[in-house]
């Protein structure tokens, strides 16, 4: 049975952990994968690279952050129907919900390809007698995402493409019940060039998730799923100092 693997500093590594969920077909009860439940050193790891990543990527022109978002537009085009089946398969939807799926996290792409206009800044001359005011924007970090079992392909694009194109790196939790698709997007999104520490994936459940709100490398966290958990997890960031967008049911 296949074992799942995180994706750290470019490639994929075995994970630590000692414990693992297996990855159930809701139509048929077959087993599909076994997932692991990463500790916090994988999370430590993780971060470790992206923080060192994090001082290049954030230097580079953002017309050239968003030239391998154009090439992993493609790649999720020419793998829409595979990428489908695998929502299918881990989260019981139907093809053609599944292909629209894929098709919405297309469309967040091809959006945040637009960040040299989205990120520009504003001057104004003379807003007081004498005083001029200037405004820019600049990445925060690292930034992470903790994403829900009901959509395997599409939450993590409603996050990652802008981050990255905005000069942060990005880590992505995904659902420990559905990880087999976030496998095979991060295959693409190794095939589409992000320098290595600019994209990460680590498996797991609520010790990984723990391990990411009390990490002070990363700066903010989006969540979608449950109402207990988004205020759960919003609640731990803000302890912590970091910004959060929770999304509950």
């Amino acid at each position: 049975m296949e074992r799942l693997q995180n994706f750290i500093d470019g490639g994929w590594r075995a994970s630590s952990a000692s414990d693992a969920l297996k990855v159930i077909d809701p139509a048929s009860a077959k087993v599909l994968a076994e997932v692991p439940l990463s500790p916090a050193t994988d999370v430590n790891a993780a971060l470790e690279v992206a923080e060192r990543a994090f001082i290049d990527w954030r230097r580079t022109p953002v017309v050239d952050r968003i030239q391998p978002l154009f090439r992993l537009k493609t790649l999720l085009e020419e793998h829409r129907d595979e990428l489908a089946l695998s929502i299918t398969n881990e989260c019981g939807k139907t093809l053609t919900e599944s292909r629209a799926e894929i098709l919405r996290a297309v469309e967040n792409v091809e959006t945040a390809c637009a960040m040299p206009i989205m990120i520009q800044g504003t001057n104004c001359e003379d807003i007081a007698r004498g005083i001029d005011e200037h405004m820019i924007r600049q990445p925060l970090g690292v930034v992470a995402a903790i994403v829900p079992f009901n959509f395997p392909g599409m939450i993590a694009f409603w996050f990652f493409p802008y981050a990255v194109a905005a000069g942060n790196c990005f880590l992505l939790k995904p659902s420990e019940r559905v990880p087999i698709t976030s496998q095979k997007l991060f295959e693409l999104i190794q095939a589409a060039g992000f320098p290595p520490g600019v994209m990460q994936l680590v498996n797991g459940g609520r010790d990984t998730v723990n391990a990411i709100l009390d990490h002070p490398g990363i700066k903010a966290v989006s969540f979608v799923g449950s109402t207990p958990t988004a205020r759960y997890i919003y609640s731990r960031a803000a302890a912590n100092g970091k910004r959060a967008q929770c999304q509950g049911g």
